[in-house]
């Protein structure tokens, strides 16, 4: 692994468990009736709550900002990003005002400048909002920024975090994933690149990043537990801008449950 680079951060996430001495546990640990009350609970919350999307537009600036009604049903979560919103459009006003401004009396007129903020949901089980923050950005120059980052909220604590939070550091995911991470990133640049990445290599762009230079999205394929995460290195991270993104998928095994923190280790399953 490489010494970290730099990678354009916004951050945030999550937590919680159940109980269930009392009742049998489906085979990937859960209690079947406490999610079956939770989900059923959630469900009717979102029932009632509608998507939130803040858009304004002026000569000098364009600002989005959305999260879907998964997000606006949790009354804390929804006052978070609302003020997180607010946060993003000041700065993008402030930045493009300090343009404008030093271009009066020039001959030249500044570009808009844009920033657009969608966050997806990636998993909704009992106890816990897993979502992906989509950013955009342009400030006028040869070309824009983009990239992606992880919020987790636990519904009992009623708090946000950064999926990586979830475990006990960047290097023991690193290690719970193990060779899989390097070797799926290189199938990936091989395929976008059309051509091998050589073994050995001293070009920064075929080194291996770490997980403290990525976000780490966190998934559920059952809707009870967590048991797949996503590996995301943004521009100029694994690769050059032109290259683009990277996104790889991983299944929780045994060995990435073992890097989960104590208190969070419920929420995962084996994917199996």
């Amino acid at each position: 692994m490489r010494a970290p680079l730099f990678l354009i951060s916004l951050a945030l996430s999550s937590a919680a468990c159940s109980d269930g001495a009392e009742y049998a546990k489906t085979a990937d640990g859960t209690d079947p009736q406490s999610s079956d009350a939770q989900a059923l609970a959630s469900a009717g919350a979102i029932a009632t709550a509608e998507a939130r999307s803040i858009a304004e537009e002026t000569d000098r600036y364009d600002f989005a900002y959305s999260w879907p009604a998964e997000a606006a049903a949790e009354p804390k979560l929804s006052a978070y990003l609302e003020t997180k919103a607010k946060g993003v459009r000041e700065e993008l006003k402030e930045e493009s005002d300090e343009d404008w401004d030093a271009a009066q009396g020039q001959e030249w007129t500044p570009r808009q400048h844009s920033t657009s903020v969608e966050w997806k949901v990636v998993a909704d089980i009992p106890g816990y909002l897993s979502l992906s923050r989509h950013l955009a950005t342009y400030s006028g120059g040869a070309h824009g920024m983009y990239g992606v980052q992880s919020l987790v909220w636990d519904r009992e604590a009623e708090k946000a975090m950064k999926g990586i939070e979830l475990f006990t550091s960047p290097v023991a995911l690193e290690q719970g994933i193990g060779q899989r991470l390097c070797d799926t990133l290189n199938k990936a640049r091989e395929k976008r690149r059309g051509m091998e990445v050589e073994e050995g290599s001293d070009d920064i762009f075929d080194k291996c990043p770490g997980l403290d230079e990525a976000s780490i999205l966190i998934g559920s394929s059952n809707g009870r537990t967590f048991d797949r995460i996503s590996v995301y290195f943004g521009p100029y991270v694994a690769g050059a801008y032109a290259e683009g993104d990277y996104e790889l998928d991983f299944d929780v095994t045994a060995s990435v449950i073992d890097a989960v923190k104590p208190e969070y280790a419920d929420a995962f399953s084996v994917r199996g």
